[in-house]
């Protein structure tokens, strides 16, 4: 069968498209502790990887540990899992001999610099900034239709026309009827946790040995409080401002509401908690942009409650938000954008990639 490029694909809904151009795919899930039925995809051929362990240890706990937020309210759910996903996707393109990865982020999104770092010689397609495909496909309500008569599930439907995003740090519900700041969020499927009042407090008395089971946990039993759901408007790297619901119980417990911050008002010295302010600020915006394996994130890696939130909707006509820009049925072609950032990244790790093999 002839072929455009073998390649592994973090799949997301491009899937028929790529091969119906001509490519050679293996497709590829990182489990994230999202709701997915990982067995019935096994018996496809696509791999999968478990990296919640890695996911809780080497990213999750990192962002603790440096009280990482986005201006203010972000818990950077989204963004935590990409790098973590990625290396496995670049370690499995690696192993396959495959010569390009690829990925179904758009092309107004924060995570496209991620592939170049770890894998500098590979070529990385992505069919949101490519013109034959966003040309076919206007945004959300295309690939809708082209989902159905090509056997494709996928959660957002008429419907339900927002996008979602689930994994082990949040849920997020984006796009759709929430691009408009007038919109509420609907009642149901936006609203996945329970009145507070009508929970029963039961001490259960357990304990959790790894940090994966103390943060399934807590997502479990916070969730039923309430505790963790935000909806707010966000600067993405590329200048344009979004929204986003997010519901991130377990993370709220442990990165705001003092968990590790009291840890660290008795173990860091004055002017010491002051640079690391500094330097949380940065890491979190590194991580939002898709740096997270460029060098000046990788240097800053070596650094060492109950709440009620009730939020009153509003609006200003002096906001900077765009929701004609932004929306996803209007994809704009940021290949140069993408190239000129990752460029320096490509380069970084070329170098790093000659020093080990030597």
């Amino acid at each position: 069968v002839s072929s455009k490029g073998f390649m592994v694909l973090a799949y997301s809904g491009s899937l028929l498209w790529l091969k119906e151009e001509g490519n050679d795919i293996s497709t590829y899930l990182g489990n994230t502790s999202q709701k997915e039925d990982f067995e019935e995809l096994r018996a496809k051929k696509v791999f999968i990887e478990d990296v919640s362990r890695e996911f809780v240890e080497e990213f999750i706990w990192l962002a603790i540990q440096s009280s990482m937020l986005y201006e203010d309210h972000y818990l950077l759910g989204s963004s935590l899992p990409r790098p973590c996903i990625t290396c496995k996707q670049v370690e499995i393109t690696q192993q396959e001999g495959a010569k390009c990865v690829s990925h179904g982020t758009t092309g107004k999104g924060n995570d496209q610099l991620t592939c170049y770092s770890l894998a500098p010689q590979m070529k990385v397609i992505a069919p949101w900034r490519m013109s034959e495909f966003y040309n076919q496909f206007k945004g959300c309500n295309n690939l809708m239709e082209y989902a159905k008569p090509h056997g494709i599930p996928i959660p957002v439907t008429p419907r339900n026309p927002w996008s979602m995003d689930e994994n082990l740090v949040h849920i997020s519900y984006e796009a759709g009827i929430l691009e408009s700041p007038k919109n509420q969020a609907p009642p149901g499927r936006c609203m996945k946790t329970q009145d507070p009042s009508k929970v029963t407090n039961i001490k259960d008395g357990t304990i959790h040995q790894t940090s994966l089971e103390l943060f399934v946990y807590l997502n479990e039993v916070v969730g039923k409080h309430h505790v963790g759901r935000i909806d707010i408007m966000e600067n993405r790297f590329i200048g344009m401002r979004s929204r986003g619901i997010y519901k991130t119980p377990a993370g709220t417990i442990l990165y705001l509401y003092h968990a590790h911050l009291d840890i660290e008002a008795v173990t860091i010295d004055q002017e010491v908690c002051k640079i690391k302010q500094g330097l949380d600020l940065k890491l979190a915006e590194l991580l939002y942009t898709g740096f997270w394996h460029s060098p000046e994130c990788e240097c800053v890696h070596h650094l060492e409650g109950k709440a009620q939130v009730f939020v009153l909707k509003g609006q200003s006509p002096l906001s900077f938000y765009n929701e004609e820009l932004l929306s996803m049925n209007e994809p704009i072609d940021a290949t140069r954008f993408i190239n000129i950032n990752s460029f320096r990244l490509k380069e970084y790790h070329h170098v790093q990639n000659k020093v080990t093999a030597k």
